[in-house]
């Protein structure tokens, strides 16, 4: 027996729809990077990226648990001296809700090479529009709702 190993140009890609409306960020972030990663595919190759395209709706409609709506912090640096800034889970989510998803899937995905390309595929978006119609999306139905 051969073991049969697959190239860039037999990889099928799909296109998925998450819905984020009242879903716990960390539990859909983890689901997001395994359809980024595509670790449920028959022939996947670790070395290369595998993965499906994600569509990403309603992303200012995420929610935590805890106290990390208020004592969760998200930082930056511009490069310049004394650029370090600290902004927290309310202000962002306020200012730039794609920021809060794309930075948690990304942490999410592994840190190799792939990561970039596989990053690449997400499509986050704020409220139920987005450019991606065409391709006709999957809905992918994640159960990870916050219970109170």
């Amino acid at each position: 027996m051969k073991t049969t190993w697959i190239s860039q140009k037999d990889i099928e890609r799909k296109w998925y729809l998450v819905d984020a409306t009242d879903l716990v960020l960390g539990r859909l972030a983890t689901q997001v990077a395994s359809l980024l990663i595509g670790k449920s595919k028959v022939h996947r190759v670790p070395n290369m990226d595998c993965g499906d395209y994600v569509i990403f709706i309603h992303a200012e409609k995420v929610v935590v648990t805890g106290k990390k709506q208020t004592e969760k912090k998200y930082y930056r640096h511009s490069g310049y001296p004394g650029g370090f800034r600290e902004e927290s889970f309310d202000d962002l989510l306020t200012r730039k809700p794609t920021e809060i998803v794309r930075s948690a899937v990304k942490n999410m995905l592994p840190n190799t090479k792939l990561r970039s390309t596989m990053l690449a595929r997400l499509s986050v978006n704020i409220g139920p529009d987005h450019s991606h119609a065409g391709q006709k999306p999957e809905k992918v139905e994640i159960r990870s709702k916050k219970t109170i």
